[in-house]
């Protein structure tokens, strides 16, 4: 029996295939190819596939996928079709969520929160050892609440998300906007351009809004920083240390601990706890 574990997010889809003993490991643009074609492509491939487990860059809830903005979908009840198609086991979840089991095993903390910043912004809140849903499993959609307003769109359709601002997508609409070339984080800090400076000094102040805003929220005791983009930026984690406390409710930071995610891809360690 073989088992197929995929992270799909807005900029690749990466895969793992467990088949008689070994890891078979793939990435390609997620821009290229639907989830359910990649599905498909390596049931027919790989035929005594029988679990399979997905961390999904956007909202799902009981196997169907209710919102893929990023994401290229031709089949949204994807755990019903598979599942009656090939006769396998599948299951799915949001990256976070995902992320969130495997930070949870790492930390062993009952109360934690989740805030991730790659291609989108994403949070997760680990209430009493459970994760916090939801009636439709959207909890914690932090990356659409109201920042400020935008001269173009979240994949959401709103003008205003923190994710437009704070975010790897956000970083190249606003580069593009002003006629930048795309650019890192790290890129704008030092950039002498005012332009550069004035989106580095919205992704910051996104950044901080978005933590404080979560901690304030759930009260957890453990807060975990994470995604591409702060990974690759680990300093972020000081600016938040050090101006958190102008934002949050100060008795929510008493206890916390603030810490950066140990893993390379939470997300897919995630998926195979699924």
């Amino acid at each position: 029996m073989s088992k197929l574990y995929i992270d799909i997010g807005g900029t690749y889809l990466r895969s793992e295939l467990l088949n008689n003993g070994k890891i078979f490991k793939e990435k390609v643009s997620s821009h290229t190819i639907s989830l359910n074609d990649y599905l498909e492509d390596k049931l027919k491939t790989c035929p005594d596939i029988r679990k399979i487990g997905i961390s999904f860059a956007g909202q799902t809830n009981h196997g169907k996928i209710l919102s893929s903005p990023n994401i290229s979908v031709s089949e949204y009840n994807i755990k019903k079709y598979i599942e009656k198609k090939y006769h396998v086991s599948l299951k799915i979840d949001n990256d976070i969520n995902c992320a969130l089991l495997a930070e949870k095993e790492y930390s062993k903390a009952e109360n934690m929160a989740l805030l991730y910043i790659g291609t989108g912004m994403g949070a997760a809140v680990l209430e009493q050892g459970k994760i916090v849903r939801g009636e439709s499993n959207l909890a914690y959609e932090l990356g659409h609440v109201p920042f400020k307003k935008a001269p173009f769109r979240c994949g959401c359709g709103k003008d205003n998300c923190l994710e437009l601002f704070s975010s790897g997508s956000g970083l190249k609409k606003w580069c593009a906007y002003y006629g930048l070339p795309a650019m890192s984080v790290e890129a704008l800090k030092h950039s002498k351009d005012k332009r550069a400076k004035k989106i580095y000094k919205n992704f910051t102040k996104g950044l901080l809004r978005a933590a404080a805003t979560l901690v304030t929220l759930a009260n957890p005791k453990v807060l975990v920083l994470g995604g591409g983009v702060i990974l690759s930026n680990p300093y972020l984690k000081e600016e938040v240390e050090k101006k958190i406390g102008k934002y949050a409710l100060f008795s929510s930071l008493e206890e916390l601990d603030l810490v950066l995610s140990q893993f390379k891809n939470a997300s897919m360690e995630g998926a195979k706890r699924l």
